[in-house]
């Protein structure tokens, strides 16, 4: 799971992403918002139907047990791993089997990093075996590992002002937790800030809103022209108490070994499945999720939920026999801890088509019980996709929110497509987030019961209308 805060303004877009060279005008309707939001109301029983099938009725906990029957067989899913692979082929055989329509996978090159064995161990001022996990795409340390004195600071800031003192050493950032998207450029930039003064390594504490000694990983990025060290997550508590003792004149010293590796770019796919729009089946409603996983846990909550919740919602609507005007399009991405590498290949071959997009959405925040949806768009789509939201009255998820993202659907959202996300318990999410807790204990069937109503009203009725979202 990735953050982004985007905007776009302007009648006309230039896509800069690639080619830059597609230009495209959105029709503006003629109809007045009054038959709009009547046409809108008028899918209440539709709104209901959904509900009542996912929430109380035969589909309740589907996507739940379908889920816990894939990771409980195939485990967390790393990008260019054999089990990665392993759950792209058995999703392929179950959206066939499920009677969804085009269903096909899309080749993709993707990175492939692993851990390897690793360990840190504080030698002073007393001995202490750490709790780590090596950030993703890291280099290894020698065989005989790192073993240095540590500079512990709270910020970029910090590091600057005391840049004399940390070459050779090893830096330990402590940076308080302020929110997801504020404190994650430790995770990500802190190996080539450390390098930059001339740290042998780097230890980030760990992103996470709460924390029972657990490590939490994700990808980290490297930087032309700085020399790449190892780098790793610690807890919160531990990066906490090197923190008191650095106060205390302590000298700290650990060795760290990593023996992590980076391989060549690996063969993979994005999942993809229909329901084919009975009017206009080349416009597009995409509904997403990705399936890949860090290493740890099960990728149970990131992305997991969000994956099959996109799967339910199609399978809900074709189990009432619903059929939209538009195309409802699935696609289970691949690699999105890495950046978005397969959504990305995904959208360098289908942007050609970018003014049939109606509408993006991605559920990558969790599927406890959603508060709401974040979109982000036209003033006049918000206004559409508002009175669609209030058809979720009987389960009381009403609200919309600004910025709506996702990794996997920024792309598009650059580019001026109108974009959803589904929105729940953060606080939570990122207590569990990248680490070993992340597997189906943290679920509840009920809660994405819910979450696939709101995600499968959402999408069957923008891709039901008779006219796309309008853009700016």
């Amino acid at each position: 799971m990735k953050f982004l805060l985007l905007t776009f303004v302007g009648v006309v877009h230039l896509l800069s992403l690639s080619s830059g060279k597609t230009i495209y005008k959105n029709d503006i309707s003629q109809r007045s918002f009054q038959e709009i939001k009547e046409e809108i109301a008028s899918y209440g029983d539709v709104a209901k139907a959904i509900i009542n099938l996912a929430v109380y009725g035969k589909a309740q906990n589907r996507s739940y047990e379908r889920l816990a029957l894939l990771v409980d067989t195939v485990g967390p899913r790393p990008s260019g791993s054999k089990s990665l692979e392993k759950a792209i082929q058995i999703m392929h055989q179950n959206l066939q089997e499920d009677g969804l329509e085009n269903v096909h996978l899309e080749p993709v090159k993707i990175p492939h990093w692993e851990r390897g064995e690793e360990s840190a161990v504080m030698l002073e001022p007393r001995i202490h075996k750490m709790a780590i996990l090596g950030l993703g795409s890291s280099i290894g340390t020698p065989p005989e590992g790192i073993t240095a004195e540590v500079l512990v600071v709270t910020s970029f800031e910090e590091l600057q002002r005391r840049a004399p003192e940390a070459r050779g050493k090893i830096v330990v950032y402590n940076q308080p937790y302020v929110n997801y998207s504020k404190t994650v450029q430790y995770r990500v930039q802190g190996s080539v800030e450390a390098a930059k003064v001339g740290a042998v390594a780097s230890l980030i504490r760990s992103v996470a809103s709460f924390s029972i000694y657990s490590p939490h990983t994700g990808i980290q990025e490297y930087q032309d022209g700085v020399p790449k060290i190892p780098t790793a997550c610690i807890t919160v508590e531990d990066a906490e108490m090197m923190s008191r003792m650095a106060s205390r004149g302590n000298r700290i010293v650990i060795q760290l070994k990593m023996g992590a590796k980076n391989y060549p770019d690996a063969d993979s796919f994005n999942t993809v499945a229909e329901i084919i729009g009975s009017k206009y089946p080349e416009q597009v409603v995409l509904v997403s999720g990705h399936l890949d996983s860090w290493d740890v846990g099960q990728g149970a909550m990131d992305d997991g939920g969000g994956a099959f919740i996109s799967w339910e919602a199609l399978s809900l609507i074709k189990d009432l026999g619903l059929r939209p005007k538009r195309t409802l399009r699935l696609v289970l991405w691949t690699a999105e801890e890495q950046g978005g590498i397969g959504a990305f290949q995904y959208y360098q071959l289908h942007k050609a088509n970018i003014s049939n997009y109606s509408l993006v959405m991605e559920s990558d925040l969790g599927t406890f019980l959603p508060s709401g949806l974040q979109f982000t768009g036209s003033e006049k789509a918000r206004t559409i996709v508002e009175e669609v939201m209030s058809l979720l009255q009987p389960v009381n998820i009403t609200q919309v929110f600004r910025a709506g993202e996702g990794t996997d659907i920024n792309f598009w959202i650059q580019a001026g497509v109108p974009g959803a996300s589904l929105l729940d318990d953060l606080y939570k999410y990122f207590s569990f987030h990248h680490s070993r807790g992340d597997t189906m204990t943290i679920m509840d069937p009920k809660q994405m019961n819910v979450a696939a109503a709101v995600w499968a009203v959402v999408s069957y009725v923008i891709a039901d209308m008779e006219e796309m979202l309008p853009r700016s």
